[in-house]
């Protein structure tokens, strides 16, 4: 089941997306890895996950994200887990679309058993009813 962080600007969820990745480093058989908007956890995160800067590539948009993380997936069969920073600044949609987003994740979760967190800007009562049962507020 996919996982969000959520909460207000500036609540930690980055630095509990930080505390996560470098657990799941230390606890994994496989790999970890980051994707975020800008190189702005360089340092933060051990370097035994794999980071991934989504303004390298031109990834903007759920399409495109979903692409993104379905071929890291096909590329790699021992990604165990994958963090996305910044979820919203990658896909300026927001909100709208992101509740069929976090379903077509769930379904890639399943094939890949890719464990997948998601930060989200928002508060819970923002979102749609049917993403509460995933959602873990900071």
């Amino acid at each position: 089941m996919i996982t969000l962080i959520i909460g207000r600007k500036g609540s930690g969820k980055t630095k509990k997306l930080i505390q996560l990745a470098n657990e799941a480093v230390a606890h994994s058989s496989g790999n970890v890895v980051v994707i975020e908007k800008g190189a702005k956890l360089t340092y933060d995160v051990t370097h035994k996950a794999r980071l991934i800067d989504t303004d390298l590539y031109g990834v903007k948009g759920y399409e495109m994200l979903l692409g993104f993380i379905s071929g890291i997936c096909a590329g790699n069969y021992d990604v165990t887990d994958i963090f996305v920073d910044s979820t919203f600044k990658i896909c300026p949609e927001g909100v709208s679309g992101l509740e069929a987003f976090v379903s077509r994740l769930n379904d890639l979760e399943k094939e890949s058993e890719a464990k997948i967190t998601l930060l989200i800007s928002s508060a819970e009562a923002e979102l749609p009813a049917g993403l509460s049962a995933v959602c873990e507020e900071i």
